[in-house]
């Protein structure tokens, strides 16, 4: 999938006014039923089968916050074909709504800025359950997982659930990672695609909760490793390209500690600086090649991202982190395209972040309270790695120069860093 991209100034972006704020609209059942066909095919390939639990105490006609994980694109068709015909709105990335917007809007969409306070998207949740009568969809999650594990959760979801009064289901897909990781270039795996969906909080259980038994309750929920699933479940993936890219992910050699030089190809993981490397099984292990077992760091992908956590961790404590890299810069001002308006600096450090660029026009500071994660991509619409930041002025969407593996460790700082200010504030 691509996105539409125009060429222009810094000062002409700044000067584009901005779309005025729409109501959502409930998506008809034409909309409904064009989503589900179209989200069809690829179902059929992978074998699709869902369950459902609890799920006879949910009227027909109620609406309902509907959560869902986050593993690949194939999400919204599993989310078309179980919810069917159940009108729901969906909340999605603002970019999504690039070149689309009409389109968008009368499929029930509900546009957002991922990982930023967005006070008028709950009030468009609101406005589509009160009145409406819709359900929501809404990936809490907000972004793919690079590991193949949960991604943090925002603290506001219990206040949300709360400030809604709705019923919550949850939805949780099995298999749709494993077929798309990604980090692997859109190439997909044969592996068949599961889904359960499960009656969660009743209004009533709700309101007997408080916001943080809600939050624990959802990061319960939340925790998966489709790694093990994958292992424990015996899915066999042979497509010979399984590892293509995995450096994006396992970044930093646990052997010689050298960062950016791994380089995942085939089936195998491989540093550049030491030779040190690694083959992902076809059941999802990671298998030193030819070394002692008793040197081999890591044989489970999350275990190495985890690991890779801990060093930023205490590159923060210490003071030593910072990231200074070129990047190409584009924007999103509007829903008409995506600006491409030059090229400039970012950096990263314990302060946030810094961006400069567009022959000195550009000079953006976000600071780490700002965000609770990052909203970081790889192949973005195809055009590559990406870092974005910004706020609901403006996004500014980073794509490193040169190819360099920075949008793993820049995420886990980001995460790393709110977290010792969120624990540094309330001592």
């Amino acid at each position: 999938m691509k996105i539409k991209v125009k060429e222009m100034s810094y000062n002409q972006v700044l000067a584009l006014s901005a779309e005025k704020h729409i109501r959502p609209r409930r998506p008809s059942i034409l909309f409904r039923t064009l989503l589900k066909v179209l989200s069809w095919p690829e179902l059929r390939v992978t074998h699709f089968t869902w369950e459902k639990e609890g799920m006879e105490r949910l009227e027909k006609d109620e609406p309902c916050l509907i959560l869902m994980n986050h593993s690949s694109f194939i999400d919204l068709k599993i989310a078309a074909s179980v919810l069917y015909p159940r009108p729901f709105n969906i909340v999605c990335t603002s970019d999504g709504f690039v070149g689309k917007n009409r389109l968008m809007r009368l499929l029930g969409c509900i546009p957002t800025t991922k990982f930023v306070t967005d006070l008028t998207l709950v009030k468009d949740m609101h406005y589509a359950l009160k009145e409406l009568h819709s359900s929501v969809l809404l990936f809490p999650e907000a972004s793919y997982s690079f590991d193949g594990t949960a991604t943090p959760l925002p603290d506001s979801m219990g206040k949300c659930i709360k400030a809604l009064g709705v019923p919550v289901v949850m939805i949780r897909t099995y298999g749709a990672f494993a077929r798309d990781p990604l980090y692997n270039n859109l190439q997909r795996r044969r592996v068949k695609v599961s889904a359960k969906m499960e009656y969660l909080l009743s209004p009533e259980e709700i309101a007997l909760r408080t916001p943080e038994e809600l939050n624990g309750l959802l990061r319960e929920r939340f925790s998966f490793d489709n790694f093990l699933w994958q292992q424990q479940n015996h899915v066999r993936i042979n497509e010979p390209f399984r590892a293509d890219y995995l450096n994006r992910v396992l970044y930093k050699c646990p052997h010689c500690l050298t960062e950016g030089k791994m380089r995942g190809k085939g089936s195998r993981l491989v540093c550049g600086n030491c030779g040190a490397a690694y083959e992902l099984t076809e059941y999802g292990y990671l298998r030193g090649v030819d070394m002692p077992t008793d040197n081999q760091r890591f044989s489970h992908v999350p275990d190495w991202y985890r690991w890779e956590r801990e060093c930023v961790h205490q590159e923060l404590a210490a003071g030593s982190y910072h990231l200074q890299i070129p990047v190409d810069i584009c924007m999103l001002v509007n829903s008409k395209c995506i600006y491409r308006v030059g090229s400039g600096m970012l950096e990263h450090s314990a302060e946030g972040f810094h961006l400069t660029g567009c022959e000195g026009q550009l000079d953006y500071v976000q600071k780490p309270s700002a965000s609770y994660s990052l909203y970081a991509d790889y192949y973005w619409y195809e055009l590559g790695d990406m870092i974005c930041i910004g706020d609901h002025r403006a996004l500014y969407y980073c794509f490193p120069q040169n190819g360099q593996d920075v949008a793993a460790k820049t995420r886990l700082a980001a995460e790393e860093l709110y977290q010792m200010k969120k624990r540094s504030s309330h001592r």
